[in-house]
């Protein structure tokens, strides 16, 4: 039940970001719940590689301020999700940052609230 609750949120959280960043398009909630399933996949199978590369690369300094790396690493697969789905279009590298950066935030804030509300 915990992983459907945590797509909901994730869907949201893509969703809201489409609605308040202008260089991030997305068709509606169905294509914002997509984005999501698609998002988390890629992130599980990709994101501890590609954080792994970026750390090794950096000689380590990428392991010290991984939530910069974590930042860095959301945009690309958000990046690369827009490349494999005509559901979401990002604008640039700097809107996926910036995306990036709103879908944890509201993500994070929303499941924080939830789990004080007792339902996560």
């Amino acid at each position: 039940m915990g992983i459907l609750i945590s797509w909901l949120v994730l869907s949201i959280a893509v969703w809201i970001t489409a609605v308040v960043l202008p260089g991030v398009h997305i068709k509606g909630a169905g294509s914002a719940i997509v984005v999501a399933a698609l998002f988390g996949v890629l992130n599980f199978f990709l994101g501890w590689f590609f954080i792994a590369v970026i750390g090794f690369a950096t000689l380590g300094i990428g392991f010290l301020f991984i939530f910069i790396t974590r930042w860095i690493v959301n945009a690309i697969i958000l990046k690369i999700v827009d490349a494999t789905t005509d559901r979401i279009k990002i604008e640039g590298f700097g809107w996926a940052l910036g995306a990036a950066l709103m879908i944890s935030v509201v993500g994070t804030g929303a499941e924080w609230l939830l789990s004080l509300g007792g339902v996560i």
